[in-house]
């Protein structure tokens, strides 16, 4: 027997707000759970975004209440308030255009790194999924509900895809809901796996090839068919009318 579905074949089709109510369940789960905080958004490519609302936690909001906004942040459609950090997914959708799909928010072991200020290395093949280059934004010039201080860490990331935005949590961005989770999740997984090894007296390097590293961390978080769908399949089990 070969068999090979696609994508489409393993998970019904979703809207993006479907999709965006999906992610925020999966990583909600991960452990990007911090009470209300993070954010998540969509570029819609017309000056205009997707946003989860204000209030309303991750493993709560539905696709109906999926904010549309636009690039000052101002309800376009929907009927509660934009989250008070959106000027951090402002000024990046203003300043890459590259970016579709980006999630922030305060999970335990990836703030615990930003918080020392310090990336942590890549120890396992599995830490290393979804690609893209992680950086320090090691300079905290304020809360990013101020639009100088979001400005300023998007600036400091450069082209990177992936950062430890110093004092405060995590910026994950990619194309698609796909790259983010599969990013979202390996980035979480990198800093548990290298803080766990650290307490345990090593992880001062990585036994993995330098080729395997460099070859990871240029995957475009696409690629691996199946960890999605997997995702989207037991947020669908756990509450049947999510899609709906």
């Amino acid at each position: 027997m070969n068999f090979r579905p696609t994508a489409q074949e393993l998970i019904p089709e979703l809207t993006l707000r479907q999709e965006m109510v999906v992610l925020a369940r999966a990583l909600w789960r991960e452990g990007y759970n911090d009470h209300l905080a993070g954010h998540i958004t969509v570029s819609l490519g017309d000056g205009t975004l997707l946003c989860n609302p204000w209030l309303l936690t991750w493993a709560e909001f539905k696709s109906d209440q999926v904010l549309h906004i636009n690039l000052d942040g101002e309800v376009l459609e929907g009927d509660w308030p934009v989250p008070p950090g959106i000027p951090l997914h402002l000024a990046l959708h203003q300043m890459r255009s590259d970016v579709t799909w980006a999630v922030h928010n305060h999970p335990l072991f990836g703030t615990v790194w930003a918080d020392m200020g310090e990336i942590p290395p890549v120890l396992d093949q599995s830490s290393s999924l979804g690609g893209g280059a992680l950086t320090l934004v090691n300079e905290y010039t304020g809360p990013v509900n101020d639009p100088t201080s979001a400005r300023r860490a998007v600036e400091q990331m450069g082209a990177a895809t992936l950062a430890l935005l110093a004092g405060h949590g995590v910026f994950v961005l990619g194309t698609s809901a796909r790259s983010v989770h599969q990013r979202a999740v390996a980035l979480e997984q990198r800093c548990h796996h290298a803080w766990l090894a650290r307490a345990a007296g090593g992880g001062t390097r990585s036994f993995l090839p330098e080729a395997f590293l460099t070859a990871m961390a240029g995957s475009d978080g696409e690629g691996f068919i199946g960890f999605w769908e997997a995702a989207v399949r037991a947020e669908l089990r756990a509450e049947p009318d999510l899609a709906g």
